[in-house]
């Protein structure tokens, strides 16, 4: 096996207003790394010329944003529109895209944020993968605890209390955005494994 089989390189790029994001994205990395990816972390708020490098080298990107006014975050939005000569160029066709959005309230219109996140990596031509868990909390024998307590598929969705530190996120929202980084590693390993076997079988 190749080393890029063995270790995809995923970047949790992310914009994070008071610092919740920030802790999420630091559990979507870990999560991608016990997938056995190689891991880059971007605030897109302090991006630098590196920091575009390693985006436009990556195999698989995990965009993350605070939820503000029902979308995405300025912060983000702002990085977003830097992107958009890559966008014409194609410069992330074909990468593995997902991702994370968190708000104060227990809705706080993340679906539309999500939706943003979604459609962004779709102008890209870039790959989303979904959450790929069943909704929790969602049965008399569920909790606050379980795994996709808000019940999203798109993408993974937090809550936190707004006047909460940043190291009081809720803890099954860090253990789902944990799935999401550790999903996204092991479907781009596969994505990258297929195409060398579409490869070898061309050339045989």
């Amino acid at each position: 096996m190749t080393k890029d089989v063995e270790l995809p390189r995923v970047a949790v790029c992310h914009y994070s207003g008071f610092g919740h994001t920030a802790t999420l994205a630091a559990a979507v990395a870990s999560g991608a790394r016990s997938g056995g990816a190689e891991v880059t972390s971007i605030a897109v708020a302090e991006i630098t010329d590196a920091d575009w490098e390693r985006l436009d080298a990556a195999d698989a990107i995990v965009f993350g944003s605070a939820t503000y006014m029902g979308n995405v975050a300025a912060g983000f939005q702002t990085f977003a529109e830097r992107t958009g000569r890559r966008c014409a160029l194609g410069t992330w066709r074909d990468k593995v895209a997902a991702g994370f959005v968190n708000s104060g309230a227990k809705s706080g219109d993340k679906l539309t944020a999500l939706v943003s996140l979604a459609v962004f990596a779709a102008q890209h031509h870039m790959h989303w993968v979904n959450l790929g868990l069943g909704p929790g909390w969602n049965s008399a024998a569920g909790s606050e605890h379980d795994l996709n307590r808000l019940g999203f598929w798109l993408g993974a969705g937090s809550q936190t209390d707004v006047d909460a530190d940043p190291d009081r996120v809720h803890p099954a929202d860090l253990r789902t955005c944990e799935h999401l980084g550790h999903r996204v590693a092991v479907v781009t390993r596969q994505l990258i494994a297929g195409r060398i076997a579409g490869q070898a079988t061309s050339a045989a």
